[in-house]
């Protein structure tokens, strides 16, 4: 959830009340006029991954709340009133994720920041503090034992099984009879997607109306009960907001007494990226062709992050799981889009724990299940004998970002002898860019413009002027030079010159903010 009102001359304190809105991944206050504290109620709002507050006219300490927040990935404090020291922990540990600069009276903080030393200088203890502060910590001691003492009759109170999950965790069991009633019997309408490996069914569950995505595994098909399995492992250990939602299982014998395994996922509205880059029909997902803006993913709309979620979902399977994740078959197709356009990456029958491709596989094992992947997609390294890797998820996501703005399968008739999708954005790069981009996404653009010229939506562009029109066009060039350098990096043939996925996922929210300040000045 996202909350955005920068850029609006905004005066007054920021309201408390923000700190209800528990769910606030991104909150955006720049470029306004508030005034006073920080407000303390905004510690709750633990699941904030970017905040900025920078030019305004805060005053105050910077709250060391913020440096607690574990998934805050971006703060933007620059440009305010606020004094005293800086903290040191969570993100006030790494100077590439937040900004402190134009707060004159700062001080303290890591190295980078070259802030002036803090005095240590402790000021007079009045005499009624020697009274007050043993007063005040009695009273603490015993608020604390009480809590505790609670606590502890409550807990005694409850089952043993500390593990017991809350009703929006507990599984659903759904049964045979239940998924054919809520898919009509899997009837041909309800189909929206087949694989190797099975096919994909909309359908309603009938306890409560649920729409669900039901993957029936195609067991004949060699390989298909394993994969079913290895879905099962990778997704019940891990939860991401971009990471497609496992609901239930299903492993039984159907009416024929063969073999039966589905799985039910979240029914993702929007379809898949695939879709939406590459129609396949006149009129089919003819009004989801993707619009300049949706394209680049970097104008800070809700609708526009898919570069964004699919490399934070590849972040947190390699560097934030228990057991490293590979996923082996990264593709449009497997990144479904939801209601609000968020993608959340699917799919992973071919997934691998690293340990277990390393010690439990032999090379030949490894190579035979990474080559079941989308042809285009699979590492070069793959097919010479090496072994699954974080690194071929990233040549496989760099892929997809070069097919995202060139338009363009990694298996187009164009690519023949030694000429690839790589190599092709690598030989435009960086002076001829515009010259690959896809042709539709700028097409649609410019009617856009017309549109809102001719209506007058959005007053910034009822006047065009040659200077805008000059700007807006570099800014535009600049962010597609800066989108395809990641692209070709992170599709290089050598695995060591590939960019790590979280160096990814911050130049991506550079280049994104930086983009949306160009086109509010």
């Amino acid at each position: 959830m996202e909350l955005d009102i920068s850029g609006n001359k905004l005066s007054g304190t920021i309201p408390s009340t923000l700190g209800s809105c528990i769910s606030l991944e991104r909150l955006h206050l720049e470029g306004n006029k508030f005034e006073g504290l920080i407000p303390e109620s905004l510690e709750t709002l633990r699941g904030l991954e970017e905040l900025d507050l920078s030019e305004n006219n805060l005053t105050g300490r910077v709250p060391e709340f913020l440096g607690r927040f574990s998934v805050l990935r971006h703060l933007n404090l620059s440009h305010n009133n606020l004094e005293g020291e800086v903290s040191r922990d969570g993100i006030f540990a790494n100077a590439s994720a937040f900004s402190v600069v134009g707060n004159d009276k700062l001080c303290g903080g890591i190295p980078e920041l070259h802030l002036p030393p803090c005095s240590r200088k402790k000021p007079r203890e009045p005499i009624s503090f020697k009274v007050v502060i043993p007063a005040t910590i009695a009273a603490v001691f015993i608020s604390v034992l009480l809590c505790s003492l609670s606590i502890f009759c409550i807990r005694r109170k409850l089952p043993r099984n500390s593990n017991t999950p809350t009703p929006e965790e507990e599984q659903i069991v759904v049964s045979y009879s239940e998924l054919i009633k809520s898919t009509n019997g899997f009837a041909a309408e309800n189909l929206i997607g087949s694989g190797s490996f099975g096919s994909v069914y909309k359908g309603i569950l009938s306890g409560e109306g649920r729409i669900v995505a039901i993957k029936i595994m195609n067991l004949p098909q060699k390989g298909a009960s394993k994969s079913f399995i290895d879905e099962c492992n990778s997704l019940r250990s891990i939860r991401h907001r971009n990471l497609l939602k496992i609901i239930t299982a299903c492993s039984t014998i159907d009416l024929q007494g063969n073999d039966f395994k589905g799985l039910v996922f979240e029914f993702m509205s929007n379809g898949n990226l695939d879709q939406w880059l590459h129609p396949t029909t006149e009129h089919q997902y003819r009004t989801k062709k993707l619009s300049f803006t949706q394209r680049l993913n970097i104008c800070c709309l809700i609708f526009n992050n898919i570069a964004i979620d699919v490399a934070s979902a590849l972040d947190y399977l390699h560097h934030h799981c228990e057991t490293t994740i590979v996923h082996c078959d990264l593709k449009p197709s497997n990144v479904l889009l939801d209601d609000d356009m968020t993608a959340h990456v699917g799919d992973f029958g071919l997934a691998k724990f690293l340990s277990e491709a390393s010690k439990n596989l032999s090379i030949n094992q490894t190579i035979s299940a990474a080559l079941k992947g989308s042809i285009g997609y699979i590492p070069p390294e793959y097919g010479m004998r090496g072994e699954v890797s974080v690194v071929g998820d990233i040549y496989s996501y760099g892929i997809l970002l070069l097919e995202m703005f060139t338009g363009k399968r990694p298996t187009d008739d164009m690519f023949e002898g030694d000429l690839n999708i790589h190599k092709f954005a690598d030989m435009a790069f960086p002076g001829n860019v515009m010259a690959i981009i896809d042709p539709s996404m700028l097409a649609e653009e410019e009617i856009y413009e017309n549109e809102v010229n001719e209506h007058g939506i959005e007053e910034r562009a009822i006047i065009l002027n040659n200077d805008f029109q000059v700007n807006r066009t570099s800014n535009i060039e600049e962010c597609l030079v800066s989108l395809m350098e990641i692209g070709i990096s992170c599709s290089n043939k050598s695995p060591g010159k590939r960019m790590a996925m979280n160096i990814v996922v911050n130049r991506l929210q550079i280049i994104r903010d930086s983009f949306f300040r160009s086109i509010n000045r």
